[in-house]
């Protein structure tokens, strides 16, 4: 049988966008109840400015958390060369740095170009202990929320110099908007192997802002793909399309492999529990089609009887 990872990103991606401080606890609690699930990697957290993001203050108390669940790869965003050393020092095994193709979405996220934030990469490549593991997330690699469509050479231009600095690490492509289409992930992904080689390991983060996080995940694994972001219950809105939703939904996403014959190791009634809960957070934005679809089933049923 074939298998997939899928990396839970909820914990970070999803919960940074919540204004509304949630309790350290209530954070734990979830990741707790993911990992029980059966979910074996979650982007626990972000190391980043805490006046920028207050949400993520209690990056390292959740970090350490993560930790101790059993089998549990909990990796951690990173932006800069300076939170990387911040999240070393809180005992992280496992960074995920990010930056853009778009140099004005970049710029938006971390004031730097995407050459001054390669540099920063270069220097986390360089300070990483053994035997620590990294992962590299090129956001705007297919469109950017300013300049639209990404033309396919700019990313892997900008890829040559990254595969360079660390090709042990993982690369994910990260459709940032959500506007793109199964071809171009198909496309994109084919292009990135032939000219990298088979032997790199390469992931995808899809958006579900049109409702094509599903699809767009299947092309990439079309493609030969084997790892994708979820966010539990689509948690995480789309600050480029206010009102819609963010990221693709774990749920959906082992809703689909499992239909397929795909292995992803995640029992999706233990994680369309703990979507009911990320649904009551307060200030959530959720999505998804799977958690409502089955919620709706089993009402009838209920009424039926």
């Amino acid at each position: 049988m074939d298998k997939v990872q899928i990396v839970e990103v909820g914990p970070r991606d999803g919960f940074q966008s919540v204004a509304p401080f949630i309790p350290t606890a209530r954070k734990i609690a979830m990741i707790d109840a993911l990992h029980a699930a059966g979910v074996r990697r979650i982007e626990a957290t972000s190391f980043v400015s805490q006046s920028a993001l207050p949400q993520l203050a209690d990056a390292a108390q959740v970090l350490a958390a993560a930790q101790a669940l059993p089998g549990l790869d909990p990796q951690v965003l990173v932006p800069t060369a300076r939170h990387a050393e911040r999240a070393l020092e809180a005992g992280a095994t496992h960074l995920a740095f990010v930056l853009s193709v778009s140099e004005r979405h970049n710029r938006g996220n971390v004031r730097r170009t995407p050459a001054e934030s390669a540099q920063e990469y270069a220097a986390i490549v360089a300070m990483l202990p053994q035997p620590a593991r990294l992962r590299l997330n090129v956001a705007t690699a297919f469109d950017c929320p300013h300049l639209g469509r990404i033309d396919d050479a700019a990313t892997l231009a900008l890829l040559d110099g990254l595969v360079a600095t660390a090709p042990h690490a993982e690369i994910a492509l990260c459709d940032t908007t959500g506007r793109v289409t199964p071809a171009h992930v198909e496309r994109l992904f084919v292009a990135v192997r032939d000219r990298f080689g088979p032997d790199l390991r390469w992931a995808f983060h899809a958006h579900d802002t049109y409702g094509l996080g599903a699809a767009n995940t299947l092309a990439a694994y079309t493609a030969g793909v084997r790892v994708f972001d979820g966010s539990v219950a689509g948690l995480g809105g789309c600050p480029f399309a206010p009102g819609a939703t963010g990221n693709v939904a774990t749920e959906d996403l082992v809703y689909m492999f499992d239909g397929m014959g795909i292995a992803t190791g995640i029992d999706l009634a233990g994680l369309l529990e703990v979507a009911v809960e990320v649904v009551d957070l307060p200030g959530a934005q959720t999505g998804g089609r799977v958690r409502v679809a089955i919620a709706a089933r089993a009402c009838i049923a209920e009424i039926a009887a």
